[in-house]
């Protein structure tokens, strides 16, 4: 048997060159002495060798299956959570007006979601699509827990337009439909254009608090000007511009003579230099009768002279 070191190495190869024989790389030699040994039957094969073979074969082929058809995060949720890293507790908070099986269905869990493939991201960003979502955290606390953090919309007002009602946020925003069973003391506006002109409006009205308190519904008018519609059902009528003005003027007139309290259907004062008071019937007649004494009071007093 030849050494494959030094000049012996270098003879060796020289001779199987001279007998046309082919000369196997370093590491090549040591598996083909066991080949070689393993055809000569000086090698006995272990006990269910084939067996063995034959599983390695299917599990190497199940692995190249899965790896190539993309399913390999399938598979390690589907082992994790059959281990117990099953996702058993959900923990939300910060919502009110989102409902918990709302957020569980965005979630997507199906009873075998393991949280070890969970991808919080995802399930962030479909829970951020809800109505009333401002900010959504989602984390992870293994072993088995998912925390969901909601920071909620702010509803500012009830937005009219036809027959439909919507909340709306402070810059206009729709938040959605109104039920009608909560935030029933939200201020109204009504009309085209309402929802965006509304906000800087009603931050106008407020710094009048006598007039603020007695409002129920803010009406735009052909998105340009708007009257005030009072809970004692009193109409006030403002002008297009000078809206800051006529609202002091309306205010001190209130504090003064009680206003906005008498018996009036309506306030006109889309005129700067007039203002038209609208009475009830019940104000009218009477205002008419006094006028009719005073007309008679007059006749008799001139009979007399």
């Amino acid at each position: 048997m030849f050494s494959l070191t030094s000049s012996e190495a270098g003879s060796y190869r020289s001779l199987a060159r001279r007998r046309g024989d082919v000369v196997l790389p370093r590491w090549l030699r040591r598996p083909a002495r066991f080949m070689h040994r393993v055809n000569a039957g000086e090698v006995e094969a272990p006990r269910y060798g084939a067996s063995i073979a034959t599983a390695v074969l299917l599990c190497a082929t199940a692995v190249y299956g899965t790896i190539a058809g993309g399913h390999l995060p399938q598979v390690a949720q589907s082992v994790s959570a059959r281990t117990g890293l099953a996702i058993a507790q959900v923990n939300v908070v910060g919502n009110e007006e989102t409902s918990e099986i709302d957020v569980l269905q965005e979630v997507g869990l199906n009873g075998w979601t393991a949280l070890v493939g969970f991808n919080a991201e995802e399930a962030r960003q479909r829970l951020s699509d809800l109505p009333w979502v401002e900010g959504v955290a989602v984390k992870k606390v293994y072993p088995a827990t998912l925390e969901v953090d909601i920071v909620e919309k702010k509803p500012f007002a009830i937005w009219q337009q036809g027959n439909r009602l919507s909340l709306i946020e402070k810059d206009g925003s729709v938040i959605a439909p109104f039920d009608g069973a909560r935030h029933a003391d939200l201020p109204m506006v009504i009309g085209v254009g309402a929802r965006e002109a509304g906000p800087e409006f009603i931050a106008k009205v407020a710094r009048h608090p006598s007039i603020a308190d007695a409002v129920r519904a803010y009406i735009r008018i052909g998105d340009r000007r708007w009257d005030l519609r009072l809970k004692n059902g009193v109409t006030i009528k403002l002008p297009e511009h000078s809206e800051e003005l006529t609202l002091a003027t309306l205010a001190a007139l209130d504090r003064k003579n009680g206003l906005l309290s008498r018996d009036i259907t309506s306030v006109d004062m889309r005129l700067p230099d007039r203002m038209a008071i609208g009475l009830s019937q019940e104000a009218a007649k009477a205002h008419q009768e006094k006028m009719r004494e005073r007309y008679k009071a007059r006749i008799a007093g001139g009979a007399q002279i």
